[in-house]
């Protein structure tokens, strides 16, 4: 059990200790408690969390918020570099700012929740609009880092567990009709600096392929000539490209780490056929027309934003706002969930409805029109069968009636023969 006693500072002030003794069964204390109810009520927790096994020793919690990050955050080695520079950022930008100098052991839930509500009420340089989504982000951030903390023995608890992250309004997500994608591809094929014929079939079929196929900026751009089975009309989609530290390239595998293979239409196969001509296996399928990686923001400055003008198209659509046109063009066509999902490299069908549901809704539509169908089949069915019961039990009922009604009629028989 726990002791407590009282003592005299330096400065002539009463104070109160506490005795007691660790799992470990060695002893330690803790002092400063200006009353004793307040030391009472330590040594109580202390008892608590002993027996429920909870208990932290003092000195693993005094690390600060900033060193457990940084122990953290270099334990992601498997994490991808977009990634990294993604947690990077949050890290910098909203954990640390108020965190740094906190020991893990002082952070309180409520104190989570005052700094999750003020991030959200912040304003972005630009167009004045509320951080809220960077919240929810950063509080995952500070979330995973004390996590780390619990397993590590440092906490008893997690402190950000129950946070509720604010809620974001989503943006409407914009699908292309065919005909809107065939004025985009028209207009990549117009729109480009060099008058190259190669780089305007180039450009063309990048955006054909990323509307009709779906890939993700990175996987386009990492695929190499290769990697199309022209035979299947397949593409094996196994790398991903993305810029790193301000520009360098870092070659991956897909987000997901899953490499699939996506069917291309015919009349893009024959686009494809026409770009690919007279290169060679290895060569980029998509590439600048310096044979470089096309990268997202060049593409974008220099022949798709244009496009997107060029066309008549909504204001400000992104390459990866295509991917969403895929999706809705596969659906239209026909495709299961299953089939998006598999398309688009979502890591499972469930991810694919909670970013896509609205493209289903026509399917419940059809669902309702079926489920008449086979109601309309087994009411008929059901109504055929009992018109027959009834005129067979009618037959019946005749018969033992002794009616003689449509019975045929017998003529008289007369016998021959014996004595008149």
């Amino acid at each position: 059990m726990a002791t407590i006693e009282a003592y005299t500072t330096r400065a002539g002030e009463k104070r109160y200790r506490v005795r007691y003794r660790t799992p470990d069964r060695s002893q330690t204390d803790k002092r400063g408690f200006r009353t004793k109810r307040d030391a009472e009520a330590f040594a109580a927790t202390v008892e608590v969390s002993k027996l429920r096994g909870e208990y932290v020793a003092p000195g693993l919690a005094r690390v600060t918020v900033g060193e457990w990050c940084e122990t953290w955050y270099a334990g992601k080695t498997r994490l991808k570099a977009t990634t990294r520079e993604r947690y990077r950022g949050l890290l910098d930008l909203h954990v640390l700012p108020t965190w740094r100098t906190v020991p893990i052991g002082d952070v309180t839930h409520a104190d989570v929740v005052a700094w999750v509500a003020k991030v959200a009420a912040a304003r972005t340089r630009d167009d004045g609009t509320a951080m809220v989504s960077q919240a929810g982000k950063a509080l995952r951030v500070l979330s995973q880092a004390l996590k780390l903390a619990v397993r590590d023995g440092r906490l008893s608890r997690n402190p950000c567990e129950g946070v509720e992250a604010p809620r974001t309004a989503g943006k409407p997500r914009r699908y292309l009709n065919a005909g809107q994608v065939e004025k985009l591809a028209q207009a990549a094929h117009d729109a480009g600096e060099t008058p190259d014929p190669a780089a305007r079939l180039t450009r063309r079929a990048c955006a054909l392929f990323l509307a009709y196929c779906g890939p993700r900026w990175g996987e386009m751009a990492a695929l190499r000539v290769c990697d199309v089975d022209f035979l299947r009309r397949r593409v094996s989609i196994d790398r991903n490209v993305v810029e790193v530290d301000g520009g360098r390239l870092e070659w991956t595998t897909p987000k997901t780490h899953e490499r699939r293979t996506v069917p291309i239409p015919r009349f893009l196969v024959d686009e494809l056929a026409g770009v690919v001509e007279g290169r060679a296996p290895d060569d980029l399928l998509f590439p600048t027309p310096r044979g470089a990686v096309m990268r997202n923001r060049g593409a974008r400055v220099r022949w798709f934003d244009r496009a997107v003008v060029a066309a008549g198209l909504p204001a400000g659509l992104t390459p990866h706002e295509l991917r969403h046109t895929s999706a809705s063009l596969a659906v239209s066509a026909g495709a299961n969930v299953k089939s998006v999902q598999r398309m688009l490299g979502h890591k499972s069908a469930a991810m694919t409805l909670d970013v896509y549901a609205d493209l289903f809704d026509d399917d419940l539509e059809a669902v309702a029109d079926r489920l008449d169908e086979i109601a309309a089949k087994a009411r008929t069915v059901t109504l055929d069968a009992g018109q027959s019961r009834q005129s067979v039990g009618k037959m019946w009922a005749r018969r033992g009636s002794g009616e003689s009604e449509n019975r045929p009629q017998l003529a008289p028989v007369q016998v021959k023969g014996g004595s008149e």
